[in-house]
């Protein structure tokens, strides 16, 4: 399967340590299979003035028989729960990976809400019913990059 990473550079070797804090599924190497996703994600670094690049990555298609991996099919309270708990810091259940919908604009709105407690989780699953999830895989240990994830290259993106 084809993924890709948004970046301010071209990531030939990935790797865990050097991502942020905080995010979504916790602290790990982030990518899509959506294309149209990682290219609107690059949006941010070229606000900022920066160089953006979107970089492609093979990944095995049996990765996920090989480790332990948290998918989620939709927006529910499992998963509100445990993007509440990362982004807050907190200790969750470990894997190795996790799969599922990412906090979009929208989709942020309706959490920063319900973790300021504006909104309960009643309102909150109401919100997010009819979202559609995007994608994102968030690899936490750098065993699966080392040995499922192959660089194949990186495109500019350049501002409009």
């Amino acid at each position: 399967m084809i993924v890709y990473h948004s970046s301010n550079r071209i990531i030939e070797r990935p790797d865990v340590e050097h991502s942020r804090m905080y995010l979504d599924f916790g602290k790990g190497f982030y990518v899509t299979k959506l294309e149209e996703q990682a290219i609107k994600y690059t949006k941010k670094f070229l606000k900022k003035g920066e160089k953006a690049f979107v970089n492609k990555y093979d990944l095995d298609d049996d990765w996920k028989q090989k480790y332990q991996v948290k998918s989620f099919d939709s927006y529910n309270q499992e998963w509100i729960d445990f993007v509440t708990a990362n982004r807050l810091g907190k200790s969750v259940e470990v894997y190795d990976a996790v799969e599922g919908g990412i906090a979009d604009d929208t989709v942020f709105e309706t959490m920063d809400l319900y973790i300021s407690g504006l909104i309960n989780i009643e309102e909150a699953l109401r919100r997010l019913v009819y979202k559609k999830p995007n994608h994102q895989i968030c690899f936490l240990k750098n065993e699966i990059i080392n040995n499922a994830l192959k660089y194949i290259g990186a495109t500019e993106i350049k501002k409009q």
